[in-house]
């Protein structure tokens, strides 16, 4: 099936869902917004940049979700396209934003911020949270000064402030504001002086951004799905992240996320271990201020302590692949039920609006 084939079911606006009666999304036309991957790597970029943007079959899983919730929906595209249309006078009752963005610090607050200005509502975390989350560093400030755990750390703004690091080894040293893994290898593990000088001045080029350098955990690591806003935010499951002999040793990198069957196993938390990264997750995705779902990454310390790694406030939403969706398949989730969760958290704030 070509793309055209596999995409024009979302590009004709519909009012009518096919299997389930909402009453409340039904007259409520939602547009969606994305970067697609393979316009991207048509454009020239390579694997790596793109990692974070959406697949068709996202998209196309999306659209059928919201109306089979009998949503209206229309595809929009990303923010060049969703600025011609608003440029055009085109409007939408709610935008589902999935949009990473390509180009600076802030580039996940641009779609929101867009839409703000134009009053229209949207999925996920406000122009202010994703600015503040997509920088690790500045997000663990706040972790930190809110007294929950996190390593100890220290950022990396040019070659010199290498001397300036008084943390102990092993350490580890990633991109402060990449996702999906970008720039994580199993040599983010940093051994001594020399190897962490070669490493941040390997990241710093590569992608023109500070370098976060951390404490290395040794510990068990989880990623911990939520849905809902504020009060009535929960946690959809505790996923453990487990390497097998295949993987990059002891690093969750780009290449274990990007090829992880046979590399990557992963298993439902339980007990005591679960309940205490749920705890962790919900207090700081409350203290962010983040909204309606995402992902909070966990680590335990060499004393067995849930530690905040960091947030994904716009996590991925592919099918079968992303962290998010695999949690809802352990948990026997159907992953339209996911997307329900969303959408009556965003709808809310809808409702408000109007």
């Amino acid at each position: 099936m070509g793309l055209w084939a596999q995409i024009k079911l979302c590009l004709v606006p519909s009012k009518e869902g096919t299997q389930s009666t909402n009453h409340k999304a039904q007259g409520t036309l939602v547009g969606i917004t994305y970067d697609l991957r393979e316009d991207y790597i048509k454009a020239g970029y390579s694997a790596e940049e793109t990692a974070e943007f959406d697949h068709i079959s996202t998209i196309n899983a999306i659209d059928e979700a919201l109306k089979n919730l009998s949503y209206g929906t229309t595809c929009i595209g990303n923010i060049k396209s969703l600025t011609a249309k608003l440029a055009a006078g085109e409007r939408w009752d709610m935008v589902f934003n999935i949009c990473e963005g390509m180009h600076g610090l802030g580039r996940e607050a641009q779609v929101p911020a867009l839409l703000d200005a134009y009053n229209i509502p949207y999925t996920f975390s406000d122009a202010l949270v994703l600015a503040l989350t997509l920088h690790k560093s500045f997000t663990k400030n706040i972790i930190r000064d809110n007294g929950l755990a996190t390593p100890d750390f220290f950022l990396v703004r040019s070659i010199s402030d290498v001397e300036k690091i008084n943390l102990p080894y092993p350490l580890f040293a990633k991109p402060v504001a990449e996702g999906t893994g970008k720039g994580i290898t199993a040599s983010s593990k940093i051994k001594d002086s020399s190897q962490l000088r070669e490493i941040c001045a390997q990241l710093l080029n590569k992608f023109k951004q500070p370098v976060l350098v951390e404490t290395f955990l040794p510990g068990r690591e989880f990623t911990v799905g939520i849905t809902g806003t504020g009060e009535k935010a929960e946690v959809l499951g505790v996923m453990e992240i487990i390497l097998n002999k295949n993987a990059e040793k002891e690093v969750y990198s780009f290449d274990n996320k990007e090829n992880y069957q046979g590399r990557v196993e992963y298993e439902l938390a339980g007990g005591k271990i679960a309940e205490e990264c749920g705890k962790l997750a919900l207090a700081a995705w409350d203290i962010l201020g983040c909204r309606d779902a995402g992902r909070i990454d966990v680590k335990l310390d060499c004393a067995g302590i849930p530690n905040f790694l960091e947030v994904n406030p716009l996590a991925g939403l592919r099918p079968i692949h992303s962290d998010l969706a695999i949690i809802c398949d352990l948990q026997k989730i159907p992953y339209i039920d996911l997307i329900r969760k969303i959408m009556d958290s965003a709808m809310v704030r809808m409702e408000k609006v109007g």
